[in-house]
């Protein structure tokens, strides 16, 4: 029987930098490397595609992982249907944590972007798994150490584990979604600003949010909201 291949579309904002991964890509016989119009896949199969398809990976490579990159990647992994590999050239502890909590399945550096690590990414990927490099990894655990360490605390003097949401910052999250400003959602909820202003600071500092936009984001996407 032929044998399943995986599935790549490959996002990039530099067409040069996507033509150099999609040149390595349609070398490997166990991929397949699927073409897009205007950064969608339009469905149709490269040349001399036979056999099955096995999964969907979506290969993305950013310079830096801003606004714009994180709405890309929530854009590519929204359903579920494509797990992502992300290739980055700068990513912050903040932005590692992010990337992992919107789906990534395997990140790569871009200098360290040999055709080999890239098919074993995008493998692992397709299969589901995890593929970091070993720095990361260990970027990734300090900081899971630390919200371990800090859900502990906030539980000890009975205030909400670091990686849930409190009823109250639920209620802020939810007035800010409908386009309230912090002087309408102290007088709707009965809070000072002070007070505002203190919920968002200690929910976007224990989870790593960027902004207010981000936290209606999380918010919603964990179903709080």
């Amino acid at each position: 029987m032929p044998q399943k291949r995986v599935t790549v579309t490959v996002y990039a904002s530099d067409p040069i930098s996507r033509a150099g991964v999609v040149s390595h890509l349609q070398l490997e016989p166990s991929v397949e490397v699927v073409p897009y119009q205007g950064g969608l896949t339009d469905g149709e199969r490269g040349d001399g595609a036979r056999g099955e398809t096995a999964g969907a990976v979506a290969v993305t490579l950013v310079d830096r992982f801003d606004e714009s990159a994180a709405a890309e990647l929530r854009r590519l992994v929204r359903g579920g249907e494509q797990r992502v590999v992300l290739i980055a050239r700068e990513l912050r502890e903040q932005d590692l944590l992010t990337a992992v909590e919107y789906g990534v399945r395997a990140i790569l550096w871009h200098h360290q972007a040999t055709p080999r690590r890239l098919l074993r990414a995008v493998q692992s990927a397709a299969r589901g798994e995890g593929h970091l490099p070993p720095d990361l990894i260990s970027t990734l655990l300090a900081q899971m150490g630390r919200l371990r360490r800090s859900a502990v605390a906030s539980t000890s003097v009975g205030l909400m584990p670091a990686l849930g949401m409190a009823a109250r910052e639920v209620d802020v999250l939810r007035l800010i979604a409908e386009g309230l400003d912090t002087r309408q959602i102290s007088e709707k909820l009965a809070y000072s600003e002070r007070t505002v202003k203190n919920v968002l600071h200690g929910l976007m500092t224990r989870l790593h949010l960027r902004n207010r936009a981000h936290a209606v984001a999380y918010a919603l996407r964990e179903g709080y909201i």
